[in-house]
């Protein structure tokens, strides 16, 4: 668990920068328990951790450290064994309409463990936990537990609820209940032992504390937030012919007809657009340049072919190793399709400009390109 290998310098201050947002609550709240929004609570754990923030990444972990994903989590006590949201589903629901609550429990199992795979895959994460900020009446735990990939070989009492609105199911590790209208699982969360417990007096006049508050000297080390950096959303996907990953061009080069390539020969296409807008984002054709991994791997990169219209590393292998076997967990001369990409829940990489010589790529959320191109007004 994370909370077992932090020092004691930073179980004291995540402790003090918790008591003090709960002392806060009073700005939003008139509960006796301490409020503390998701996420604040993400980043109030990433800021005193030291651990990379993927709050933004729409992935399974809203944190890293190390190998270790860490979903946060901040919800009321209650009974101690309540059901909490643990992933939706909004842009997969065309899969699950009007089928059986069997075959919906099947697909959402199916969907969740490999965006939980992928996320392992993507950041180089071995081991997945929740780290959970449980709130109950002028107190605030700390608790910790496996994030267990859905075991679908041990799916069972499957059961309609709520006029078939919901559907409970268990796979003899964990309770899940998937909400229909919504398209959100839950999994009901364990927490009568705490690792943790921290005392918290809500301020009955908080305004009248904030010029106080605000001179709590701060002292952490989360880096240059990524909002100061440039970036550009490219494609994983063609819309010629239908939105598709063409067969024998870009992340399926590899396939193309001609010379013998490697199983791993891949580009990500870069629109021309996206020059034109960005002329100077990227460097000059074949003008070589490091590429920051989620992972935190670096590849030597660059963008090559005519109008500089592809995104390359050297050796080329390297990105189709990175892209195809370690993310998409594709086998050598298996086709990367839409379809997989949306079973991962991606359609799209950002990448950043650090500086000249540095950027750094991750994935994003099936949609995000579509976005960018309609704040660009491109067609």
């Amino acid at each position: 668990m994370v909370i077992d290998n932090l020092g004691q310098d930073v179980i004291n201050s995540y402790t003090d920068y918790l008591r003090l947002t709960g002392m806060l609550s009073g700005l939003s709240s008139e509960s006796d328990s301490p409020y503390i929004n998701s996420r604040v609570a993400e980043n109030t754990f990433c800021m005193v951790t030291g651990a990379e923030n993927l709050g933004r990444a729409d992935c399974s972990a809203d944190a890293r450290i190390g190998k270790i994903g860490i979903g946060v989590k901040t919800f009321l006590a209650n009974n101690n064994y309540t059901l909490q949201k643990i992933a939706e589903f909004n842009r997969d629901a065309h899969m699950i309409r009007n089928k059986s609550a069997e075959k919906v429990v099947s697909i959402i199992a199916r969907l969740r463990n490999e965006r939980i795979l992928s996320t392992m895959r993507i950041y180089g994460i071995d081991t997945m936990i929740y780290h959970c900020i449980v709130r109950e009446p002028n107190l605030i735990r700390i608790c910790e537990s496996p994030m267990n990939l859905i075991d679908i070989s041990n799916i069972r009492n499957i059961k309609e609820k709520n006029n078939k609105s919901t559907i409970s199911f268990e796979d003899g590790k964990n309770e899940y209940s998937f909400n229909l209208n919504k398209n959100t699982l839950f999994m009901r969360f364990d927490t009568r032992e705490s690792l943790l417990s921290i005392k918290v007096k809500i301020l009955e006049n908080p305004y009248n504390m904030l010029s106080r508050i605000m001179a709590y000297e701060t002292d952490y080390k989360s880096g240059v937030s990524r909002d100061r950096y440039e970036s550009v959303i490219l494609p994983l996907f063609s819309n010629r012919g239908g939105r598709n990953v063409p067969k024998k061009s870009g992340l399926n080069q590899w396939n193309a007809a001609g010379r013998k390539r490697s199983n791993d020969e891949v580009y990500i296409s870069i629109p021309a657009w996206i020059h034109r807008s960005y002329p100077k984002f990227f460097p000059k054709r074949d003008e070589p340049f490091a590429l920051k991994l989620p992972n935190g791997n670096e590849l030597s990169a660059k963008v090559c072919q005519d109008g500089s219209k592809a995104l390359m590393t050297n050796p080329n292998a390297a990105l189709g190793k990175w892209l195809l076997r370690e993310v998409m967990n594709l086998k050598e001369g298996e086709l990367l399709t839409y379809e997989r990409l949306q079973i991962l829940g991606i359609d799209s990489v950002e990448v950043c400009k650090i500086t000249d010589k540095e950027y750094k790529i991750d994935f994003r959320p099936l949609g995000t390109y579509d976005e960018f191109l309609e704040l660009h007004d491109n067609k």
